[in-house]
């Protein structure tokens, strides 16, 4: 301490007086919280014992950032016991990656240090939050990555057998395509009449490839034995007629079929086949006579339809024509379906607008919640007297602007009125102007109903103004008194502003204190290396000079008994310069441990101190119970 000033001395002592030791609770209760939530994120080196919880703290922030994808420049190594400055810095580091990361709390490098854990808490929870979904959408990629690396080098049995059955596998189903593709058995003869029903056609033509679609009964696997047992077992006349109505059609399209394949013959296995290319060169030829043809066709098949009646058409027209109309509404439906999601697509637009401006008038609501709150946390800690002074000032200040605002609109509608009855005047007196100079019965310079009515006028004008001019000075002063009052009330800090101070006060002390040890240490060694020095110098000065008399020493016998006995001397000397480093040695080791007994006295007091603060504490609860019964029952 011999570098410092005693008036630091005295000032590192008060503080340390005064400082409470004692931790908090609630940040012992946010720093488990933590720990709890790194652990179950899956940083386990939080559980170590013999890391600081700062150590824990920076290395689970640490660990979040960087499992969300972001770089930390902070050292790889692990250093025990860093400094003040390494632990500003590497807060600084960890601090400036957040807003990059988009984090919605705000946190200070020198929280992190101090280890205000109340403020750490929000923090963490976001990382935490943050790095498992990271993980969850990285998951699957790394899965799918990890099961293409190792199918790039490795290969399963299952695998080894679908490759060798592949080739194999794509060859039969290409033959059993090529087997089982629809192939042309039987062609219509030349002679054979045209069929001029669309239906009739289709039939035909799966006919040609040895396909019967006729009309099937639902029931026509059933017996004739099932027929006669359900014959008696109810069923009416109506399902008879039924039945028979359908055996007749059956038969009827059985007929049907049979004509046509009479006009059919087969087909030899290449005969009449002709190519894709082939049909589209004829199709390409010939392709504006055929939609010429399929117009007129059309046409000619509405204008038949429509001289028909209704009982000669068949069930192919019927057919057609339902699905003519069901297509036209097909298309309408369509059209409204569009306009329908056109509408939605508006409404949709106009919802999320309306929603957006939802949640800006919430947020701006929830603001000017806040702030009211704020005001009426700092009226709750203010002067009532003074706020009570304050709001008469300001409904004062109010009246007067209000009383300013009536005089001004009074006066504006004073002076319009007089302009009125001025330009009244002036109207009244042009026309009687003539007649007044004839009229000698006054004289020109004498006063005038009028000019003394302006002047009054003129008066109460500057009386108004008079009296603007001084309620004017007068707000202005009371303006200036409701200044004043304000900033004496800012200057008055509040109790978190208190708790605040407190805090950065304590904050300061451990950096001060940190500092001196530090110092403290490098003038400790700064001392020993001089010493060293100085006893180096000794030894190299002492073995140089033997060096030089050693020769003349021995030369004769005088000379070298009287350098034994100099050595002798030098030994002597030097034997009681180590008998005091000793003896100072043990002294500074007896005081260490007297020091070190005092320390754990005063733990052990420390100790006693926190458990009767928490039996007390423990007691004014109870009796504060035991209290609010008394009055219960008194009540």
């Amino acid at each position: 301490m011999e570098y410092m000033s005693p008036l630091l001395e005295q000032f590192l002592t008060c503080l340390e007086r005064q400082v409470e030791t004692r931790e908090d609770e609630e940040q012992n209760v946010k720093l488990t919280e933590i720990l709890e939530l790194l652990v179950a994120a899956g940083y386990f080196r939080a559980r170590i014992k013999g890391l600081s919880p700062f150590d824990k703290v920076i290395g689970g922030m640490t660990w979040c950032i960087t499992t969300c994808n972001f770089d930390v420049d902070v050292d790889l190594l692990f250093q025990e016991n860093s400094t003040i400055g390494q632990k500003i810095a590497l807060s600084e580091k960890i601090v400036s990656v957040l807003p990059r990361m988009k984090c919605p709390h705000q946190l200070e490098p020198h929280q992190i240090q101090g280890m205000d854990f109340i403020h750490i808490f929000p923090v963490v929870q976001w990382l935490v939050k943050r790095a498992i979904e990271t993980k969850e959408e990285m998951g699957d990629y790394i899965r799918a990555y990890s099961v293409s690396q190792f199918q790039k080098t490795y290969s399963l049995p299952e695998d080894d057998d679908f490759s060798k059955r592949k080739e194999k596998a794509i060859k039969t189903v290409i033959d059993l395509s090529d087997a089982y593709k629809p192939r042309r058995k039987y062609k219509r003869q030349q002679g054979a009449e045209e069929l001029l029903d669309e239906e009739s056609r289709v039939h035909a033509t799966l006919l040609e490839y040895g396909r019967r679609y006729g009309f099937s009964r639902q029931n026509k696997t059933e017996t004739a034995e099932d027929k006669k047992a359900a014959l008696p077992m109810g069923l009416s006349a109506a399902e008879k007629a039924d039945a028979h109505e359908e055996e007749e059609l059956q038969a009827a399209e059985e007929q049907r079929i049979q004509s046509l394949m009479t006009k059919m013959m087969a087909m030899a296995n290449e005969e009449s086949r002709l190519t894709a290319s082939s049909v589209g060169q004829i199709v390409g030829l010939c392709s504006a006579e055929i939609k010429q043809i399929v117009s007129e066709y059309a046409e000619k098949q509405s204008e038949l339809s429509a001289e028909e009646s209704p009982e000669k058409l068949g069930t192919s027209q019927l057919h057609r024509r339902k699905v003519i109309s069901l297509n036209k509404q097909i298309l309408q439906k369509t059209k409204q379906l569009e306009e329908l999601q056109a509408s939605r697509t508006n409404l949709q637009a106009k919802y999320e607008e309306k929603k957006k401006t939802l949640t800006e008038l919430k947020s701006y609501s929830e603001k000017l919640d806040q702030e009211q709150a704020a005001l009426e946390k700092i009226e709750a800690k203010a002067d009532p007297s003074i706020l009570e002074n304050l709001r008469a000032l300001v409904a004062m200040n109010e009246n007067l602007k209000s009383q300013e605002q009536e005089f001004k609109a009074h006066c504006r509608e004073e002076m319009a009125r007089l302009q009125q009855e001025i330009e009244s005047l002036k109207a009244k007196r042009a026309p009687d102007g003539g007649e007044k100079a004839l009229s000698g019965g006054e004289p020109q310079g004498a006063p005038t109903p009028v000019m003394t009515h302006h002047e009054d006028l003129d008066r109460r004008y500057n009386m108004e103004k008079e009296k603007l001019y001084k309620i004017r000075l007068l707000q202005a002063r009371r303006n200036r008194e409701i200044a004043i009052l304000h900033r004496k009330i800012d200057e008055v800090p509040s109790r978190a502003e208190l708790i605040q101070y407190q805090k950065r006060f304590i904050e300061l002390y451990r950096q001060i204190s940190a500092v001196h040890k530090e110092t403290k240490q490098f003038f400790t060694l700064y001392n020993t290396l001089d010493d060293k020095k100085v006893y180096l110098e000794k030894e190299i000065s002492l073995l140089n000079s033997i060096h030089e008399n050693f020769s003349q020493a021995m030369a004769s016998p005088a000379a070298r008994d009287q350098f034994l006995r100099q050595m002798e001397q030098i030994v002597e000397g030097i034997k009681q310069s180590r008998m005091k480093m000793e003896k100072k040695k043990q002294e500074n080791k007896m005081r260490r441990d007297q020091l070190n007994d005092q320390y754990l006295e005063l733990l052990e007091k420390q100790r006693l101190y926190f458990k009767t603060v928490k039996e007390f504490k423990e007691e004014g609860r109870k009796n504060e119970v035991l209290l609010s019964k008394v009055k219960a029952k008194a009540s």
